[in-house]
């Protein structure tokens, strides 16, 4: 009953993080995840990334720890031999760029300026040396470091606590692209406060530097590290067997709101090649990595490789599933008797389907289009990304998979397919064109430059946004609507990357029709709110051009953008529970129907229960909670009883909130595990979303077990 507490094994290769529920996406398919929430919907939706500018598809290199630890081998000739197989072997070509450093590179003791050094055994002519090679075979170089006293391994080697600016213009000055920043010895400090001081270092460098937080999830970094550093592993380290493979790939299952480009979860290194596992295993891994959007860096020793693993390593069809410039980690769609089904969107208006089969025989294993977020097409091409063959259905995606094996299709529609019901933002959808005035049009940041990813947060008079579209007149992107969208909500104006310069005009139109014009914007402006009719419109046209004065500076947001399609729940009232919802996040373990939180597993709840009253239906969260449905507009209120359920005894305190298109439309202020239910009305007319959010009130959520009783749902 009782919550996760912090406590950690001594060793960072053993611990084990606990990770918010599954969430078993129903009804919309992958496409109904993209409406992604943080813990706090109406205060801190998922974090921007950090704006570096660095890693806006999920890292791909090589480190050493796997393969060689700490042993002698591990020295300058091995990092130079790693640099010249990725060069002779094809894998800069496929896309690995860095070489990456583990432990035990430098002496046990800084010098007597407080530096670090490098082992002068292992590294006779130092660090930057190495880095010199590295970059002269067109590839980048990384180093490791703990936010602690000392680092992870037994020998104890210096850690970065307390030297992070120091340790920073050092590596800066080597020449240093990519640093790996573990959690061991680190006196008990706020993780956040020391890997906040670290990005902060790197950043004052003035040197492009890939932060890869390794803090083992152990304070949920996937709730805060978004704008600290590119990358934050979710778990403990990865070993090489089927059983730790497979329950990392789970754990970052539930994980997909907070991956965006930028910003990644990180399951920990590759195993492929090492030796304990299949090559069936180890496919199954690299489609699971690639599928999850992660960072791919190979773990193996490539000097040894077997023509297998290479093979695996390199299969650029499955590696673009995972480079694939939307930036949207699958989902799972579907997970019964072990075999498992996820969908990831991607840019071209195509889906990645894994079908796994994490039993011991083999199994045929089985999904949809429509399951997988694109119905609607007469036709759609499979391509297996592994065996390269290629077939033709109408919508049926099956396939007999092999034990602990993964079957990957890319599922392209015949002709473009209608948006599903729900809430979409456009930063995370496939848009049918692109045109623009400077540089690429950018997903979820203002235009920058003219390389891709080199803008900022969106922001326009002071207001940040988290999601959107950075363009520069002229601009004119489309999406395909299918007749089935509603409306488009969205602030624009000029972002603040102009200053006060830039003046624009944003117009919208559903197929030929103007639906919506901001008049002129200018950098002294702020944002303009902006709501178009899209019903019956086959495609959507968002138009940005220049106020007549020419297109200098007119770095134009459309930010926030959303829009909803689809019908909402039936005319009537609807228990709620028995409605699919959206999006999910759970505190601990997974949000359960008509029964209490429970446990970490499904299912293990008991009845609803409220200072001794019992609930037959209704929803068992934990703080913190987060909960969407798609009402499609027609839906006028929600009653429900909340409160601390009784198996919490009399602890807990929670506060429960209703929001609206998110705003908080009802409040139970702080409810306790001593106290009774709060009745609660919240108002819905007009919204598109409802959220359900769990927050516990300031103390911690050790026991703040929320329940969610008789929510009843009332659509016009």
């Amino acid at each position: 009953m009782s919550s996760p507490g912090t406590a950690r094994r001594a060793i960072r290769r053993t611990v084990t993080a606990t990770v918010t529920a599954l969430a078993l996406l129903t009804g919309g398919g992958a496409l109904a995840a993209l409406t992604a929430v943080g813990l706090d919907v109406a205060t801190a939706p998922p974090a921007a990334a950090v704006e570096n500018t660095l890693a806006r598809t999920p890292q791909m290199g090589f480190n050493n720890w796997n393969s060689t630890h700490c042993r002698a081998e591990f020295n300058e000739a091995m990092v130079k031999g790693i640099a010249d197989i990725f060069v002779s072997q094809g894998l800069k070509d496929a896309g690995y760029t860095y070489v990456n450093l583990d432990d035990c590179w430098a002496l046990p003791n800084r010098d007597a300026a407080g530096n670090l050094v490098p082992d002068p055994v292992r590294f006779p002519n130092g660090i930057k040396a190495v880095a010199d090679y590295v970059h002269a075979k067109g590839l980048k170089f990384g180093l490791y470091s703990s936010a602690g006293t000392k680092t992870c391994d037994t020998l104890g080697f210096p850690g970065g606590l307390g030297h992070e600016q120091q340790d920073a213009n050092l590596w800066a000055s080597w020449g240093v692209d990519y640093l790996k920043y573990d959690n061991c010895n680190n006196t008990g400090a706020d993780a956040q406060q020391r890997y906040k001081a670290m990005g902060d270092a790197l950043r004052n460098t003035g040197r492009p530097i890939l932060y890869s937080i390794c803090e083992w999830g152990e304070n949920q970094p996937w709730t805060w590290a978004a704008g600290v550093g590119n990358s934050w592993r979710t778990t403990g380290d990865i070993s090489d067997s089927w059983s730790s493979m497979i329950g990392i790939a789970h754990a970052d299952q539930n994980l997909a709101p907070y991956a965006s480009p930028g910003a990644w979860n990180d399951p920990d290194m590759l195993e492929v090649g090492n030796g304990g596992m299949t090559d069936t295993e180890y496919r199954t891994h690299f489609s699971l990595w690639s599928e999850l959007a992660a960072p791919l860096l190979i773990g193996s020793d490539l000097r040894t490789a077997s023509a297998a693993t290479l093979a695996i390593l390199k299969n650029t069809d499955v590696i673009a599933v995972d480079q694939d410039p939307l930036g949207v980690q699958g989902t799972v769609l579907s997970n019964t008797g072990g075999l498992v089904v996820m969908s990831k969107p991607l840019a071209d208006g195509s889906r990645a389907v894994t079908l796994t089969n994490e039993t011991t025989a083999a199994k045929t294993v089985s999904t949809t289009a429509t399951a997988a977020g694109i119905g609607g097409a007469p036709s759609y091409t499979l391509k297996d990304l592994w065996s390269k063959a290629t077939t033709t259905t109408t919508g049926a995606i099956s396939a007999t998979v092999p034990a602990h094996g993964t079957v990957m299709y890319r599922v392209t529609p015949s002709t473009p397919i209608s948006l599903p019901a729900g809430l979409h933002r456009l930063g995370d959808l496939a848009w049918t064109s692109a045109t623009n005035g400077w540089g690429p049009v950018e997903r979820n940041h203002s235009n920058g430059e003219t390389g891709s990813g080199d803008g900022r947060t969106l922001t326009i008079g002071g207001t940040a946004y988290a999601s959107g579209l950075g363009v520069h007149a002229a601009s004119d992107v489309r999406y395909h609507l299918g007749g089935t969208c509603k409306r488009l909500t969205v602030d624009v104006g000029v972002d603040d990357e102009a200053g006060n310069n830039g003046s624009v005009d944003f117009r919208i139109y559903r197929d030929a029709t103007l639906v919506a014009d901001s008049g002129v914007r200018r950098g002294t402006d702020g944002p303009a709110h902006l709501s178009a009719d899209l019903t019956g419109g086959s495609d959507l046209r968002l138009v940005v051009t220049d106020a007549g004065d020419g297109n200098s500076y007119d770095h134009a947001d459309w930010a926030d953008a959303k829009v909803a399609c689809g019908n909402g729940p039936a005319t009537g009232s609807h228990a709620l529970g028995d409605l699919a919802w959206t999006t999910v996040t759970n505190g601990w373990g997974p949000v359960e129907h008509d029964r209490s939180n429970g446990e970490a597993a499904a299912g293990d709840g008991q009845p609803l229960t409220i200072a001794g009253t019992v609930y037959p239906k209704g929803l068992g969260a934990h703080a913190a909670s987060a909960i969407t449905y798609y009402l499609g507009g027609t839906c006028t209120t929600l009653t429900t009883d909340v409160g601390v359920d009784d198996e919490s005894g009399s602890r807990g305190s929670v506060v429960f909130r209703i929001l609206a298109d998110g705003t908080a439309v009802a409040d139970s202020g702080t409810v306790t595990g001593s106290g009774g239910a709060v009745h609660l009305t919240a108002p819905l007319t007009g919204a598109y979303e409802l959220t359900l959010q769990v927050t516990d009130a300031g103390d911690g959520n050790t026991s703040d077990h929320a329940d969610w009783s008789a929510p009843t749902l009332t659509c016009a």
